[in-house]
């Protein structure tokens, strides 16, 4: 038993011994494999920090130059913008500012010089007549107002004037006669030219061949009849002319002289009084006396 146990021991420390030697020749294995693979891999560790430097460089030097193309592409755009668009072009900026303030300033004086003109009362014709005659644009003026089918109307607001003148008669009253007794030869007996209701009564109408002939005749008749007897107003010849109104007759011809003489119809209105049918008469050569007396 002694020299079994003996030998048992010796096995024992014999396979102790191979296993001790084969971790030692495993371990230096190990350790000559470390050193293999250090030798190895010690220059590509040094060529990838030389690779991450000269990535850092480059990247860089990239931005670096990506910030320059960046300020080159702004300042060719403002460049192009100031070329194309003029209204952009800051060196030019003052220049359109002085412009555009005289502009402004220019439609600032027109615009007040329009609504002085609007505010302003309309001048009197008896002004005017002092530096040129207003007198056939007014009665022109009423008569386009009014759509009368007296046209055209330059040439009635002539006509009207020049009979006023040569019968000596303010040139206001025959149109606003006429206004009051047919809205300005609107309504009248048809084919008559009659506007202004003379000889229309039972016994027939008065009848002319034209607007002219019609104004020629009432020119005489007014003159002869009326305002050489005193009738100058047009409360007198009312009461002549058509004794049976209450008043309504002389005031719409008032009104209608007044809105002539301001060429406006609310001061017409509100402006209007007993107006001298003398008030603007031109001297005149004396009128035919042989007018036909028809009222």
């Amino acid at each position: 038993m002694p020299i079994l146990a003996v030998c048992a021991d010796a096995v024992v420390a014999t396979e102790q011994s191979k296993r001790t030697e084969n971790s030692s020749e495993k371990i230096c294995a190990l350790i000559n494999a470390y050193s293999s693979l250090n030798d190895v891999f010690c220059p590509e560790v040094e060529s990838l920090l030389y690779c991450q430097m000269m990535k850092l460089f480059f990247g860089a030097f990239s931005w670096f130059f990506i910030g320059i193309a960046y300020v080159m592409a702004i300042i060719a755009g403002f460049s192009w913008i100031q070329g194309t668009h003029p209204a952009m072009n800051f060196s030019r900026l003052a220049s359109f500012q002085a412009a555009d303030s005289g502009s402004v300033l220019s439609a600032r004086q027109e615009i007040s010089s329009q609504v002085a003109q609007d505010v302003a009362p309309p001048a009197d014709p008896q002004t005017q007549l002092e530096v040129g005659d207003a007198r056939p644009q007014l009665v022109a003026k009423f008569l386009e107002r009014y759509s009368s089918p007296m046209t055209p109307y330059d040439e009635y607001g002539v006509f009207f004037v020049d009979l006023a003148d040569q019968y000596g008669f303010d040139f206001r009253l025959l149109p606003a006669i006429s206004m009051q007794e047919s809205g300005l030869c609107k309504s009248i007996p048809p084919g008559s030219y009659n506007c202004l209701g003379l000889g229309i009564h039972a016994r027939g109408t008065w009848e002319f061949t034209s607007y002219r002939e019609n104004f020629e005749a009432a020119a005489k008749i007014l003159k002869k009849n009326y305002i050489d007897i005193g009738l100058t107003t047009p409360v007198e010849i009312m009461s002549k002319y058509t004794p049976s109104s209450n008043g309504s007759w002389a005031n719409s011809v008032n009104q209608w002289m007044a809105e002539m003489r301001y060429n406006d119809r609310a001061l017409g209105r509100e402006l209007k009084t007993d107006a001298s049918v003398l008030e603007f008469a031109q001297p005149s050569p004396e009128s035919d006396a042989s007018a036909e007396d028809r009222l």
